[in-house]
């Protein structure tokens, strides 16, 4: 264990709760370390449930495309840590992650505080020392006592898609969630509220009236539709006529619309060149992400196709299938969903989707030290929708079940389900995330 990962470590022990929203610790350390918070560059928060960090990614790709230096933060990583912090575009390097953690678990003592909040803390402190012109900041978990909420003053915030997701901490209700999610609006802060149920369209909409917050709303202020392979952005300043987003699948598309209407409301020198230019070069990892190379691709029957993303709720399974149904129209294969979730997921919901679709699942274990679905449940419970299921010790063995199929084509596979079960994926494919 290098140093880094030691002082991460210690770090998890501050609190006996991986867990505890509140922004009293984040505040109080904050001042100790001289409120970094205040002098940050223009920012624009995102919440949500689905989208969040690919919203993040269109962000910045947009304003890197115009020249702009662009801090990022997002959670949580998949290989490493440092995947959190991105300083005007370079992802932060060992040594000065290392420094920041040092100086705030100096800072706090032995006092309580969770993970997320004293690491959210060094973020801030290093985006303070590097000069940038934009932060990219998104929340953890919900919205209203979120670390990240501590920011007075954003320059925009956008709502993504709202689905049931953290039950234990957000409310059971999607009126609930949207309520936590809206605690991100500010006073004449520019809100975009992204494509939504109804249900969660309505409290967002009434929370953003309550504080004062001018609103751009997905489906009356911008509409978006895909038209003769381009993809077709339109408010009230016009029509952009683009390319379809680099980012597979129609949800990806309103994604990118709301990091449209955000940046038309407050960077309107990013201009539509910058967009496109945007659209065709965003990446994250672990979303849609085809695996063409690598230890997976060798794993599996010549020819075949690998989907990595990590969905893990029932919206997330819903605009999965669609994508799925839209790589099946323009390119028929079978299709076998290999599928992991953390025991506090709702799988069932998730798998749900894949009826009619997937010809079978296969079910594997999410290692490490999140608790998981057993394989053998989760195969039952896709029998039980009557798919075809079976379950397997690991990913590896789940790909040699695949491969012993005699499929009248090479197969198109998705691994889906958790963060995690990505994460472990991309490590077996030898992956790297710069």
């Amino acid at each position: 264990m290098d140093q880094r990962d030691a002082i991460l470590t210690r770090l998890l022990d501050l609190h006996p709760k991986k867990i505890d929203l509140s922004l009293g610790r984040t505040e109080r350390l904050l001042a100790e370390m001289g409120h970094p918070e205040r002098r940050l560059p223009p920012i624009i928060h995102v919440a949500g449930t689905n989208g969040k960090g690919s919203t993040l990614a269109f962000l910045r790709a947009m304003l890197e495309s115009a020249g702009r230096r662009v801090h990022v933060y997002t959670s949580p990583h998949l290989l490493r840590f440092n995947e959190r912090i991105r300083l005007a575009g370079t992802l932060v390097d060992d040594e000065r992650l290392q420094r920041a953690l040092e100086d705030c678990e100096r800072a706090n003592g032995q006092r309580p505080i969770t993970f997320f909040e004293i690491t959210t803390v060094a973020a801030f402190t290093l985006f303070a020392d590097e000069p940038a012109d934009w932060l990219l900041l998104e929340t953890g978990l919900g919205g209203r006592y979120d670390s990240t909420n501590v920011i007075e003053r954003p320059q925009a915030t956008i709502i993504t898609s709202i689905s049931r997701d953290h039950p234990e901490f957000l409310g059971d209700t999607i009126e609930k969630i949207a309520y936590e999610k809206a605690g991100i609006f500010k006073r004449g802060v520019p809100a975009v509220i992204g494509f939504q149920q109804d249900a969660a369209r309505d409290v967002l909409e009434r929370e953003a009236r309550r504080v004062g917050a001018p609103l751009t709303i997905a489906g009356e202020d911008f509409h978006i539709r895909e038209e003769n392979g381009r993809f077709v952005y339109e408010d009230e300043r016009g029509l952009l006529d683009l390319p379809l987003p680099r980012l597979p699948g129609r949800h990806q598309q309103a994604n990118a619309a709301g990091a449209i209407a955000a940046l038309r409301a407050v960077a309107p020198e990013i201009g539509p060149e910058h967009i496109e230019a945007g659209l065709t070069r965003a990446e994250w990892p672990a979303r849609l992400q085809l695996l063409s190379r690598g230890r997976v691709a060798e794993l599996v029957p010549p020819g075949s196709e690998v989907w990595l993303d990590g969905g893990h709720n029932d919206d997330g399974g819903r605009v999965l299938a669609e994508a799925m149904a839209q790589f099946e129209e323009k390119s028929a294969r079978p299709l076998v969903f290999v599928c992991g979730a953390q025991v506090t997921k709702d799988v069932r919901a998730l798998i749900k989707h894949f009826v009619g679709l997937a010809r079978e699942v296969v079910a594997v274990p999410v290692e490490g030290e999140h608790k998981s679905w057993p394989p053998d449940e989760i195969a039952a419970l896709a029998c039980a929708e009557g798919m075809g299921s079976a379950a397997a010790g690991s990913v590896e063995e789940a790909l040699a079940i695949i491969s012993r199929r005699n499929y009248e084509t090479p197969p198109r596979i998705l691994i889906a389900g958790s963060l995690y079960l990505a994460a472990g994926v991309l490590a077996l494919n030898g992956s790297v995330i710069e």
